[in-house]
C-alpha cells in the first residue's frame, strides 16, 4: 500500500524550481567559502548544473501544459511562466560562460568570496523567476526587490573601480525611486480593490463599482514604475551610464534576463489585471513607445562607447516591446488579435536577449586583463583577427538592426504585423522610420569590423566553451530568424494558454 503525498508537499509542486534554485545557490555560497582562487572553476560548474536541473523541472511543467496556483494565489505555474523561466534560464547560462574569464582577469572571483559573482546572479535569477510566476501585488514586489539588491551589489562590486561605484549609486538611487514608484502604484490598487490578488483585482475593476480616478492614478505610478524597470524613455536616464560603469559581465546581466521578467509582470499586471483600463494604459505606452523609438535611435548615432550605443539600442527595442503590447488592446475587440500582438511582444523580448547576450559576449572576447573593449573603435579589422567571430558579431549587429533572414528582423515584422492589424498604420510607419535611422550605427560597427585597419593585432584568447556558447549563439539567430514559426507558435500557444486560464 502506498502512501498517499501530503497536501502540504502537493502543495509546493508549482514552486519546486524556485525552491531548488533557493537550496542550491545556499548550497553552492557555502561551498564557494571552502574553494581557492584556483579551485573557482567549480562554482563555475555548479552554477551550470543549477540551470540545467531547473531546466529539467521547468521543461516538464510546460509539457505538461497545465496552470497551478499554490501559496494562496500569490504564485502561479502556468505555460507562459515556464516558457520565460526557460529562456531565463539560457540567458543567465550563456552569461556566466561568457563572463567566467572577464571575471578573472579583473578579480571579480579572487578571495574567499570570489564566487559571490555567480551566486550573486544566481539570487538575481531567484528574484526574475518570482516575478515571472507572481499573481499578487506582494510577490511582484518581492520578486523585483530580490531582484534589484542582487544587481546592485554586482555593479558595485569592483569596490576599487571608480566608475562602477559610481555606476553602482546611479542605479541605487534611481532603483529605489523606480520600486517606491511602482509600491505607491500597487498601494493606490490596493486601497480601491481591497485585495492585493491580480484576479480578484481583475474581477474588482471590471466591476465598475470603483471611482475610475482612483484607478488611473494607481496606473500611473504603476506603469512609471515598469518603464524605469525597462527603460523606457523618459525614465531611461540611468540606462547609458550604468551599462557604461558597470563591468561588462554585470552589464550582461543587468541588459539580459531582467527584460524578460519585467514583461511578464507587464503582463501579469496590466493584461491579467488591468484589462479593463486598457484605454487608459495603452496611452501611456504608446507615449513611452513613441519617444523610445525616438531618443534611443537618434542619440545612439552620437556615441563613440559601444556600451553606450547599446544602451541607447536598448531603449529604442524597448520601443518595439512596448508596441507589441499596446497593440493587444488598441482599437480590437478580437481575442485572436490579441493573443498574436502579446505573443509578438514576447517573441520580440526573447529575441532581443539572445542578441544583445552574444554582442556583450563579443565585446568580453575582445576584451583582455587591463582592457576592456568599450569604443566602437575597438572593433576595427576584427575581420583580420577573426574572420568567424567577425561574421558572428555581424550576425548579431543585423539581428538587432531587424535586417533578413536574422531573427531580429521576423520579431520586427511580428510586432509591427500586431499594430497594423489595429489600424494605427502612422504608429507603423513611424517605428518603420526610426528603425532604419537606428540601422545607421550599427552599420557603423559593421564597417568598423570588415573594411578599417586593425588597431590592436593581440590575438583573441578565451575560453573553449565561450568560443562555442558564442558561435552556438550565432548560428542561434540565423536559424531562427530563417524558421521562426515554431518559436512564434509556441510564444502564442503559452500567451494563450495563460489568458484562457
Amino acid at each position: 500500500m502506498t502512501t498517499p503525498i501530503p497536501q502540504e508537499v502537493m502543495n509546493l509542486v508549482p514552486a519546486y524550481a524556485e525552491i531548488a534554485l533557493l537550496i542550491g545557490a545556499s548550497a553552492i555560497l557555502l561551498i564557494d567559502m571552502f574553494l581557492s582562487k584556483a579551485q573557482r572553476s567549480i562554482t563555475y560548474v555548479l552554477s551550470l548544473l543549477m540551470l540545467v536541473v531547473l531546466a529539467g523541472i521547468s521543461y516538464a511543467d510546460f509539457a505538461a501544459g497545465t496552470t497551478a496556483y499554490t501559496f494562496h494565489g500569490m504564485f502561479v505555474a502556468d505555460p507562459m511562466a515556464n516558457l520565460l523561466k526557460l529562456f531565463t534560464y539560457l540567458t543567465v547560462g550563456m552569461t556566466l560562460v561568457y563572463s567566467r574569464q572577464y571575471a578573472a582577469d579583473r578579480d571579480m572571483l579572487s578571495g574567499n568570496l570570489g564566487g559571490e559573482f555567480y551566486v550573486l546572479a544566481l539570487f538575481a535569477m531567484l528574484g526574475q523567476m518570482i516575478m515571472i510566476s507572481a499573481s499578487s501585488l506582494l510577490s511582484i514586489y518581492l520578486g523585483v526587490e530580490l531582484m534589484s539588491l542582487s544587481l546592485y551589489a554586482l555593479v558595485a562590486m569592483r569596490r576599487d573601480n571608480v566608475r562602477a561605484t559610481e555606476a553602482a549609486m546611479k542605479y541605487f538611487v534611481l532603483g529605489a525611486l523606480a520600486s517606491g514608484f511602482l509600491l505607491y502604484g500597487m498601494s493606490m490598487l490596493y486601497g480601491a480593490t481591497g485585495t492585493l490578488d491580480i484576479r480578484e483585482i481583475a474581477t474588482a475593476v471590471a466591476a465598475g463599482t470603483i471611482k475610475p480616478t482612483i484607478l488611473v492614478f494607481g496606473l500611473v505610478f504603476l506603469v512609471a514604475g515598469l518603464a524605469f524597470k525597462l527603460g523606457a524613455v523618459p525614465f531611461h536616464m540611468w540606462v547609458p551610464d550604468v551599462y557604461d560603469g558597470a563591468p561588462t559581465a554585470v552589464t550582461l546581466l543587468l541588459g539580459g534576463a531582467p527584460k524578460i521578467a519585467t514583461f511578464a509582470i507587464c503582463i501579469r499586471l496590466l493584461v491579467e489585471g488591468l484589462l479593463p483600463m486598457a484605454f487608459d494604459w495603452q496611452q501611456m505606452l504608446m507615449v513611452l513607445a513613441v519617444m523610445s523609438l525616438v531618443v534611443g535611435n537618434v542619440t545612439a548615432i552620437a556615441q563613440t562607447n559601444i556600451k553606450r550605443m547599446l544602451a541607447y539600442s536598448t531603449i529604442a527595442q524597448i520601443g518595439f516591446v512596448l508596441l507589441g503590447l499596446l497593440a493587444g488592446v488598441a482599437g480590437t475587440t478580437n481575442r485572436t488579435g490579441m493573443d498574436a500582438a502579446y505573443s509578438s511582444a514576447m517573441y520580440y523580448v526573447l529575441t532581443y536577449v539572445l542578441t544583445t547576450v552574444g554582442t556583450f559576449g563579443t565585446l568580453m572576447l575582445l576584451s583582455r586583463a587591463g582592457f576592456d573593449a568599450d569604443n566602437i573603435a575597438d572593433f576595427k579589422g576584427l575581420s583580420k583577427r577573426s574572420g568567424w567571430f567577425a561574421t558572428v558579431m555581424t550576425i548579431l549587429l543585423f539581428s538587432l538592426a531587424g535586417v533578413p533572414p536574422m531573427m531580429g528582423f521576423a520579431a520586427k515584422f511580428a510586432v509591427l504585423n500586431s499594430v497594423l492589424a489595429t489600424g494605427q498604420i502612422w504608429l507603423t510607419v513611424l517605428a518603420v522610420m526610426f528603425s532604419l535611422i537606428g540601422a545607421f550605427y550599427y552599420l557603423r560597427v559593421i564597417k568598423h569590423i570588415w573594411f578599417d585597419e586593425p588597431v590592436d593585432n593581440a590575438p583573441l584568447a578565451a575560453p573553449a566553451d565561450m568560443k562555442l556558447v558564442l558561435s552556438l549563439n550565432g548560428l542561434a539567430i540565423v536559424a531562427l530568424g530563417i524558421l521562426p514559426g515554431p518559436l512564434l507558435d509556441v510564444s502564442l500557444k503559452a500567451i494563450k494558454a495563460t489568458l484562457a486560464a
